[in-house]
């Protein structure tokens, strides 16, 4: 039979899920995704609290903030440049941002105690690293997690080595007092940052894999799931990726999901989860009642 495809072959992962545990997903749009899936499928997730990270320093502090509950305050909150008369944080997504620096801090700070809680209870993350390439803004030294359209002479542009990339991973997954120790499943985002140019992209998506490897040797509670190479490999056809030839498409979100099931989840739970997008895709497409 001809051959059209080179699969990718996974292991079964060392860290299973269940239908019924409590999982936390951070980083990329591409842990977006797995979250918004798993949300459908009816099981108890946790996603993005912070809003849509990229690099391992933002999701590395977004992990810390948790454990710890410390709110935001006045001094956290940042006008976003180019006229948006919006106000956010270094620590947040623009889809944060609000008018005033108290509506964007009881925001932030509602989805802060939610998530705070969640992750001390849970016993599942799902950590998707996007880039090994970070802003630091110059006046506070700090590592952000979006720039907020503001000048960028106030930020200093720098890829993480190996050394600093495994360091903030093994911060994100230490054991931490009063939060229940966790399983960890890395993922590195398929979507390609091509404003870094296509080679500093493969250093950094290059950085990430070494980097997490690292980590999945040394920690028996942390696994890799090769989302990367599915689409990179197995799905190397541009009708897998939408309409910017950059993110997957839905068909390959679908797909990647698939076999992400197939890899941590038993058959029985494979099954109601099946049952439970059914109905949640039935949910979706009632009819309109004639009136």
């Amino acid at each position: 039979m001809l051959k059209l495809q080179t699969p990718v072959d996974i292991a079964p992962g060392k860290v299973k899920i269940s239908a019924g545990d409590k999982v936390m997903v951070l980083g990329s749009c591409f842990a977006e995704n797995i979250g918004r899936k798993m949300a459908e499928a009816g099981m108890d997730v946790c996603s993005n609290p912070f809003g849509v990270l990229y690099n391992p320093a933002s999701i590395a502090y977004a992990v810390e903030r948790m454990r710890s509950g410390k709110e935001f305050g006045m001094e956290d909150c940042r006008m976003m440049g180019s006229g948006a008369g919006m106000v956010c944080s270094f620590s947040h997504h623009t889809s944060f941002a609000r008018r005033t620096a108290e509506e964007f801090l009881e925001n932030a700070n509602a989805a802060l105690g939610k998530a705070s809680s969640f992750f001390r209870e849970c016993g599942k993350l799902i950590v998707t690293f996007g880039t090994s390439w970070c802003y630091r803004h110059i006046g506070d030294g700090r590592i952000v997690s979006n720039c907020l359209k503001r000048n960028e002479k106030e930020f200093q542009r720098f890829r993480l080595d190996l050394d600093g990339t495994t360091g903030l991973i093994r911060e994100t997954v230490k054991d931490a007092p009063g939060c229940c120790p966790k399983q960890t499943i890395f993922t590195v985002s398929p979507i390609r940052h091509f404003r870094d140019g296509a080679h500093e992209n493969q250093l950094s998506k290059s950085n990430l894999l070494l980097a997490v490897d690292n980590i999945c040797r040394e920690n028996p509670s942390c696994d890799y799931f090769p989302a990367y190479e599915i689409v990179l490999d197995e799905l190397r056809d541009y009708r897998f990726y939408a309409e910017d030839m950059v993110h997957p498409s839905q068909q390959a979100v679908d797909y990647i999901w698939e076999r992400f099931c197939e890899t941590v989840m038993s058959d029985a739970d494979r099954a109601r989860i099946k049952e439970k997008e059914k109905e949640s895709r039935q949910s979706r497409h009632r009819p309109v009642l004639a009136r």
